[in-house]
């Protein structure tokens, strides 16, 4: 079984319940007749209009969508790609391997079980991460502290529910942007994203400046910085393994 993700872009002035109206009342529905093996999305829709912790260039198109799919192989992609091809301004797919660092029922900030159905809206918030490894960094160096630091320390750190670390293997579509993360975290509520000391799982004033250099060095160590992107989204989990 393999997992291939997309990355859809789209005009920032397309309303959010259109672009909700497409995906979930129209695409969704098609890609699950195909009978893929699962199936999310996560989507800018109504209920994800917060700012991002990483402001966007004014110049860029965002990220308004992602596609995930898990397929016996990513050879049997076609018919699910052409139907995502129909959404957007531009598209990327990327075949991932996945690692769920931490999820509903396993976390301290939401212990209990995902009680709600497939397809319905999760609760909270979800930022979607999307970098590339530092220039001149090899992969060894890039992988080993992604995994052994950053992803343990973030975890002490902040106050998220779900992690979900896609490991870039290849790209699947002509011109993808090169990319080694895509990274889907959700938080408990939007107060967990928009006040930093939450967010940054601080105390005080000082704590909070803290672990903020904490943060920032561990990033610069390992991620290219200048293409770092980071959009809200909500999260649609329409087929569950």
């Amino acid at each position: 079984m393999e997992k291939v993700t997309y990355l859809v872009w789209e005009r920032p002035s397309r309303d959010p319940d259109d672009l909700q109206e497409q995906l979930l009342r129209d695409v969704a529905p098609r890609l699950l007749a195909l009978e893929p093996l699962g199936l999310s999305i996560n989507l800018d829709d109504q209920d994800a209009q917060v700012p991002s912790p990483v402001p966007l260039p004014d110049d860029e198109l965002p990220i308004r969508a992602q596609v995930s799919l898990w397929l016996d192989a990513h050879d049997f992609r076609g018919p699910f790609e052409e139907i995502v091809g129909e959404v957007g301004v531009r598209r990327a797919g990327y075949l991932v391997s996945e690692a769920i660092y931490s999820d509903y029922g396993r976390s301290p900030s939401w212990p209990q079980p995902r009680d709600w159905p497939d397809g319905q809206r999760s609760p909270g918030i979800t930022t979607l991460a999307v970098f590339d490894k530092k220039p001149g960094l090899d992969d060894a160096t890039f992988y080993n502290h992604w995994f052994a630091h950053q992803s343990p320390m973030s975890e002490w750190m902040q106050p998220r529910c779900r992690y979900v670390r896609n490991m870039v293997v290849l790209g699947l579509t002509p011109g993808a942007p090169p990319t080694r993360a895509i990274v889907e975290e959700v938080w408990p509520s939007v107060g967990h994203l928009t006040d930093l000391k939450t967010f940054f799982g601080a105390r005080s004033n000082q704590e909070l400046v803290d672990h903020i250099r904490i943060m920032t060095d561990s990033m610069k160590v390992f991620g290219d910085m200048q293409n770092f992107r980071s959009f809200t989204m909500s999260e649609y989990l329409l087929r569950t393994l």
